[in-house]
């Protein structure tokens, strides 16, 4: 390839990226690449053509399932509250609704822990109320009623099957009463609330995993997320979004557990067969 044809190509890696950068951030999308133009002019270029143009605008999600993942792997990191802030709002703008955002904020208590699901609401809260070009929506709704443990029971098997019925065993002859927890809980509590799909649920609880760097929860979820209708791609794509955001150790780590689980899941198939 010439020099020329590099600069093209550069170019168009630019324009592409900075096309998805508007279509997300809306008018204030390029602020933060602005700012960067007196200290790392080259940060605020490598931010449009890799982020936007290389990783955002590769097929297998769609930008209403990178921004839930965004905005997952953002609250659970719990130290980046502007940029959280930029893609809440760039979720609104392609489509996900407050409701879905409030969800995925309330699933990272989960993951996190309470401080990270307050902090991010905070920020929410904020976004929200600058939106007023948005109709309101109702606080998301709540858990259905009946019993925590029986439903939670019935959404670990659905979900995450025979990996995460194994995680509750590990914990008997130790902490019986923290795996009841664990089911009432996360599961009987939180991922049985509507207002955001299991295979959303899934889909972020990966990028959470991923961004902690909690290797043998998110092979659980990965298992989850294939359970519930995701497939390979999506688990993929979702790992490598995380090189942005959780840098590429976090990414590179998470292809290794999606590489055992897949092959895992192959040889389960075949033994079926």
């Amino acid at each position: 390839m010439t020099s020329t044809q590099n600069s093209a190509a550069e170019l168009d890696r630019y324009e592409r990226g900075m096309a998805l950068l508007q279509r997300v951030g809306g008018p204030a999308a390029t602020a933060v690449i602005d700012s960067l133009a007196d200290i790392a002019p080259d940060l605020g270029r490598l931010t449009v053509e890799f982020g936007y143009g290389d990783i955002l605008s590769r097929p297998g999600l769609t930008l209403r399932q990178r921004q839930l993942a965004t905005v997952g792997a953002l609250t659970v990191l719990g130290n980046a509250a502007p940029q959280l802030r930029f893609h809440i709002d760039g979720a609104l703008n392609v489509g996900v609704t407050r409701t879905e955002i409030v969800e995925t904020l309330i699933h990272a208590s989960v993951y996190a822990g309470f401080p990270a699901a307050l902090n991010g609401l905070t920020v929410a809260r904020e976004v929200f109320a600058a939106r007023t070009d948005l109709p309101a929506e109702p606080p998301a709704p709540s858990a259905p009623e009946g019993d925590r443990f029986a439903r939670g029971s019935a959404a670990l098997t659905e979900i995450d099957g025979h990996a995460g019925e194994q995680v509750v065993a590990a914990l008997q002859d130790i902490a019986p009463d923290f795996a009841r927890l664990l089911i009432e809980f996360a599961f009987g509590d939180i991922y049985s609330r509507p207002g955001l799909d299991l295979k959303s649920r899934e889909l972020v609880t990966v990028a959470m995993c991923t961004a902690l760097g909690v290797a043998p929860q998110l092979g659980v979820h990965i298992h989850g997320l294939l359970n519930v209708g995701g497939t390979e791609q999506e688990v993929v794509e979702v790992l490598i979004q995380m090189a942005g955001y959780a840098g590429f150790p976090a990414a590179l780590n998470g292809i290794s557990v999606a590489r055992a689980v897949f092959a895992e899941r192959k040889i389960n198939q075949n033994s079926d067969i």
